[in-house]
């Protein structure tokens, strides 16, 4: 399957996988946050997010794989249009056994692995540390029993984090293959199967540990999986030995500031959760946590496109490395493109958000989480710039021009942490989104655009026109939810499912008519052709009906 089709198709999985881990989240989750209660989850939260700040031990070295194997890919085809163009001239090339395109990715293999082993290793160093030194994390704000709890989830969370370093690097492989139906097949069951594995044992009172000792056991599956598929279904080889030189060092250089970058990440992600459970108490993390659940859910949106597109950018930028004007015309073309994609599904969620989502997570996570819809609402809406333009984070890196977005993340995650500690002990959950939000506002709305703009040889000021243009579909849908808020009330379930129900029906057709280009309507409308033959051969399947012949 050509990888066209696999991006098509993968987009479609990365689609479906988004909308069932919705839809199986506003089942799981409720049922989570009610039977933990607001303390235990909390807590959950709390190690979980601490655990999860020490995946910056990866330093970028998973960011850099795909863009040496492009490299070492374009070196590989070079060699075997040489090779051909020889032979057609009668002339003989020195047998050197396989290509060493080829030879370099296998090296490129093993280097990645090594590196990775020795960073599961420190990683499992850090668990250890943490899980007995737990007052670093929450001061003397637990009784002894959550202290115990604690321990046992960081210790599980230990073993998945160390586990997951060096298996990353055949999902890595994968990806560089752009086998996106592989991994997004995977990605669903993953979605699907770890709430229904936990709900069982969650009733059966095995509480947090049993969605943190879940989440080990699929994980170590699917990245059985991803080693069987590398090896056997690719046929990669890792060599272990005489690395090309200067491999490392140029491995070093480029990671070292996408290492930066993970830092900055880790602080705007988890750094709220942890100062909270510090100084507020976990009851007050469950309530951000709420808000923050469904700030993921809005990311998922953007993310399962755009990372579609990775191997295709540095592709781009590898083809177009001697033509500027190029190179500048198709990372436009391509960043606008699936700029504007996420633009229509984003705008829908992020403004329904708006109308609709206290009322919402009043029904979803129960009394008590009020403030949890304007922490939502503090990330999401800021969010809006950076995942309309992710595609542009390996734009740079293809580029290798991603050191000043780190060190401009660097100083506002500086500030961000500032604010976070100051805000969060005055406004609790929503004080730690708005240190997050002013960080989010200047660094990615201001400061990376104008870099962008001068330095990555993509055209903003072409991206922002076509965004500002598309907005026209928001007037419509956006005036008749104000009106709705007028005359009717949300509060029971019923008519706020009929409330969102409507509105997402003027905002399609709004979009379709006020914002939406010739191409993206084709691809709508081939995207429901294609479901609808799928369905139909589903459908005669289960009837025992053959499909009708064509005319003539």
């Amino acid at each position: 399957m050509n990888n066209n089709k696999q991006i098509k198709i993968g987009a479609v999985l990365s689609y479906l996988q988004m909308a069932l881990g919705v839809i199986v989240s506003l089942i799981y989750t409720p049922m989570m946050i009610r039977i933990l209660g607001k303390g235990e989850y909390g807590l959950y939260n709390t190690v979980a997010s601490t655990m999860s700040m020490l995946s910056i031990l990866s330093l970028g070295f998973n960011s850099s794989y795909i863009r040496f194997y492009t490299k070492y890919k374009q070196r590989e085809l070079e060699q075997r249009k040489e090779r051909r163009a020889r032979r057609r001239e009668g002339k003989r090339m020195p047998d050197t056994g396989e290509e060493s395109g080829k030879r370099s990715i296998y090296k490129l293999n093993g280097l990645f692995l090594i590196v990775f082993l020795i960073i599961g290793a420190v990683a499992l160093a850090c668990g250890i540390f943490l899980t007995f030194n737990l007052d670093l994390v929450f001061k003397d704000g637990l009784v002894e029993a959550e202290y115990e709890l604690a321990r046992k989830l960081m210790i599980l969370l230990t073993v998945n984090l160390t586990i997951s370093f060096p298996m990353s690097v055949f999902s890595n492989i994968i990806a560089a293959h752009e086998k996106f139906i592989f991994l997004k097949t995977l990605a669903v069951i993953k979605t699907v199967g770890s709430p229904l594995l936990t709900i069982p044992l969650l009733f059966m009172g095995y509480g947090s540990l049993a969605i943190v000792f879940v989440t080990l056991i699929i994980a170590a599956a699917v990245d059985t999986t991803y080693l069987i598929f590398v090896l056997i279904k690719l046929k990669q080889k890792f060599i272990f030995h005489d690395f090309e030189k200067g491999l490392f060092k140029s491995l070093f250089f480029f990671t070292g500031f996408i290492a930066i970058n993970m830092v900055v990440d880790q602080i705007n992600i988890n750094i709220d959760k942890v100062l909270l459970g510090r100084f507020k108490g976990t009851e007050v993390v469950a309530v951000y946590s709420v808000g923050f659940t469904l700030y993921v859910y809005f990311q998922h949106f953007s993310t399962s496109l755009s990372h579609l597109f990775t191997p295709k950018v540095h592709s781009i930028v590898q083809a177009t490395r001697n033509d500027p004007e190029q190179q500048k015309k198709r990372l436009t073309e391509l960043f606008t493109r699936v700029g504007r994609i996420q633009f229509l599904i984003l705008g829908l969620v992020a403004s329904g958000l708006v109308f609709f989502g206290k009322e919402f997570i009043a029904h979803w996570a129960g009394s008590g989480y009020d403030d949890s819809y304007y922490v939502v609402l503090l990330l999401v809406l800021p969010s809006m710039i950076p995942l309309i333009q992710n595609i542009g984070i390996e734009i740079q890196r293809a580029q290798n021009n991603h050191k000043f977005r780190s060190i401009a993340y660097l100083l506002m995650a500086i500030i961000n942490f500032v604010l976070s500690v100051f805000l969060c002990q005055l406004y609790g959950a929503v004080g730690s989104a708005i240190g997050t939000a002013i960080s989010l506002i200047v660094a990615n709305g201001f400061v990376i655009n104008i870099y962008y703009h001068k330095r990555c040889n993509v055209d903003v000021l072409f991206f922002w026109k076509n965004i500002l243009r598309m907005c026209l579909g928001l007037i419509i849908p956006v005036g008749a939810a104000v009106a709705a808020k007028f005359f009717i009330d949300f509060s029971s379930m019923p008519l706020l499912l009929a409330g969102m129900a409507g509105y997402t029906a003027i905002y399609c057709v709004s979009a379709w008519f006020l914002s939406t280009n010739r191409s993206e309507k084709a691809l709508v409308l081939s995207a429901l052709k294609k479901g609808t033959r799928i369905f139909g051969k589903i459908g005669r399947k289960l009837t025992g009906k053959k499909a009708p012949r064509s005319a003539g």
